[in-house]
């Protein structure tokens, strides 16, 4: 059996190449954000001596006057509307316990399950004793599940992408990231098992490339990697000096397309 050995490296960043993503206010603690005393103070921000200051190290976001900083390594504050993935943690009475990446764990309630076959009706007791049956603690079936920072996870209108490789990918808001086979994916065309868990493999890869280089994730920067790196073995992406070449082509083909 092959194997392969390698000593740990510090690893050099990508140049900084000229994307709209790179184009972000960044500050640090103690950095001035504006002295104009007309915006409002927001997260992340507080004022001092007539000036609007940053308190954690992050972006810049501006809401019409409002000022606030999203810090770059956080946990995960929710907001109305967002799509989160979570994992369950607990069986409670007629609720579950979900990590979600955020400072408290997330309560998902017997009423708001969909019932099998989408029935609908009230929740009876025999539903109560058979939540087990419906989502158990630390279930994964037939997917992955990748965590990475959220600020990561570039918000769009959709969440649900249903790539042409195959498989599928859910980009919560929360930094968890599923991926799983296509269901409606013909079975001609996904080539079955084998086939289904080298695409996931190679998905999941190329998520943690993209992370890795401090790239946003939507699904035209992983349909993009994925693409890049098909000449390369699934095992192989994740080697360093591959990885920055898968990277590179993606970026530079995301420039492309912005013109």
């Amino acid at each position: 059996m092959a194997m392969e050995m390698r000593l740990p490296v510090a690893r050099k960043p990508l140049s900084e190449r000229l994307g709209r993503d790179t184009k972000k206010h960044l500050v640090v603690p103690g950095d001035t954000i504006t002295t104009d005393t007309g915006f409002m103070r927001g997260h992340g921000t507080y004022m001092g001596e007539e000036k609007l200051i940053a308190s954690v190290a992050g972006s810049v976001e501006r809401v019409n006057k409002l000022i606030c900083v999203k810090a770059l390594k956080t946990r995960y504050i929710g907001e109305v509307g967002d799509i989160v993935v979570g994992r369950i943690t607990e069986v409670q009475q007629k609720r579950w316990k979900v990590e979600t990446n955020s400072r408290l764990d997330s309560v998902l309630l017997l009423s708001s399950m969909n019932l099998p076959g989408g029935e609908l009706r009230r929740r009876s007791a025999e539903d109560e004793l058979a939540m087990r049956g419906f989502l158990q603690e630390g279930d994964l079936i037939s997917g992955v599940l990748v965590q990475v920072s959220p600020s990561l996870v570039k918000r769009q209108k959709t969440h649900f992408h249903d790539l042409p490789c195959g498989a599928s990918v859910i980009l919560g808001n929360n930094g968890f990231i599923w991926i799983y086979p296509t269901p409606e994916h013909k079975e001609e065309e996904a080539g079955g098992f084998i086939a289904n868990l080298e695409v996931i493999s190679r998905l999941r890869n190329c998520i943690i490339s993209l992370v890795t280089q401090r790239m946003m994730l939507y699904d035209t920067s992983i349909l993009y990697c994925y693409e890049a790196s098909l000449p390369h073995q699934i095992k192989d992406i994740l080697k360093p000096e591959i990885m920055e070449e898968i990277v590179m082509e993606t970026r530079q083909r995301l420039l492309e397309q912005e013109g």
